[in-house]
């Protein structure tokens, strides 16, 4: 079966200006060649640090931010050489929610005239606007009261849950969640994350879904792609990244996700890193994590390619097994 999206060799850069003429003084890469591809009904997580260049990903992906060079494929399909008819055609399929549900609210429409919008812009259900937006509420468990509340008079939980809705107006068949429960209290968290999962299996949607917590990751992934400093690092199945890492990386980042049982978690040996992040504007030559690397060699000097064990895809020139 053919990938319903597929990015193929994505790099973004963003120009730094400096000087009384603004003149271009260097250049940041926020995204670093990244390829990677999501299957109808499935999910892929992204995650890494602050800063590793995931959301841009996602961006890129809605179209938001256009891509310096590389290509994202929607069914095939290159965004980048679509016409204005095609691209508007084609991002009723792939929407976004925004990590801050506040923030991507306009606090001075009703919830209501938020879900119509998209309605109204995509000409859909048509003299059955009120019906559909009292469908899009019940679909993520919101009451008919809460359409004509003000988003500043609903909780954090709620108003994700009118993101949610708003993404799904137009029946899209992929949804990018920008860490959509970072903001979230944890017992929230898991309402959201339980409903996603619910909409998934009855909408057949896929999920790119950007984290920086592994154990919400874990949760909602079907796969999980590793993002360090702009390049993916690791990329597998989520059982086999959780049960056997092969980067340092990952191996740290689950390290240092804590475990429910006291027991466990007092005896295990956590992996500290140690060493800066490296400037985004000035990257070493070769693997760009050796200056944290435990294991780095004269061998780092070299940039590690995305190579395949057994369909498990790490970049180190020294996987590890567990």
């Amino acid at each position: 079966m053919s990938p319903v999206l597929e990015v193929r060799d994505l790099v973004k850069e963003y120009p730094v200006r400096g000087g009384l003429l603004r003149r271009e003084t260097n250049t940041v890469k926020a995204v670093n060649g990244i390829s990677l591809t999501l299957e109808r009904g499935k999910t892929l997580g992204l995650v890494g640090e602050t800063g590793c260049g995931k959301s841009t990903v996602g961006r890129c992906l809605v179209n938001l931010v256009t891509p310096t060079s590389g290509a994202v494929l929607l069914d095939g399909q290159d965004l980048s050489k679509l016409t204005a008819k095609e691209l508007r055609a084609a991002r009723r399929r792939i929407q976004l929610v925004f990590q801050d549900p506040y923030a991507s609210l306009d606090p001075r429409q009703s919830i209501a005239s938020i879900l119509v919008e998209p309605l109204q812009l995509h000409k859909l259900a048509q003299g059955q606007e009120s019906q559909r937006i009292s469908e899009l509420a019940e679909l993520v468990g919101l009451s008919q009261s809460v359409l004509e509340q003000y988003p500043h008079e609903l909780s954090g939980g709620q108003r994700q849950r009118v993101g949610i809705a708003r993404a799904l107006a137009l029946e899209p068949e992929i949804i990018v969640l920008d860490e959509p429960v970072s903001a979230l209290d944890v017992s929230v968290q898991a309402g959201v994350l339980n409903l996603l999962d619910e909409l998934q299996v009855r909408l057949n949607l896929a999920y790119v879904f950007i984290a920086h917590d592994l154990s919400v990751v874990r949760h909602i992934s079907h796969e999980v792609a590793v993002m360090y400093l702009g390049r993916i690092v690791e990329q597998v199945t989520t059982d086999k990244l959780y049960e056997n890492p092969l980067h340092p990386y990952t191996k740290a980042l689950i390290s240092a996700v804590p475990v429910p049982d006291p027991r466990i978690e007092r005896s295990r040996q956590r992996i500290l890193l140690e060493g800066d992040l490296p400037s985004p504007l000035n990257l070493p030559a070769g693997c760009s994590f050796k200056s944290r690397c435990w294991k780095s060699t004269e061998l780092c000097d070299t940039l590690p390619s995305l190579n395949a064990q057994d369909e498990h895809f790490v970049a180190c020139h020294h996987p590890e097994k567990a």
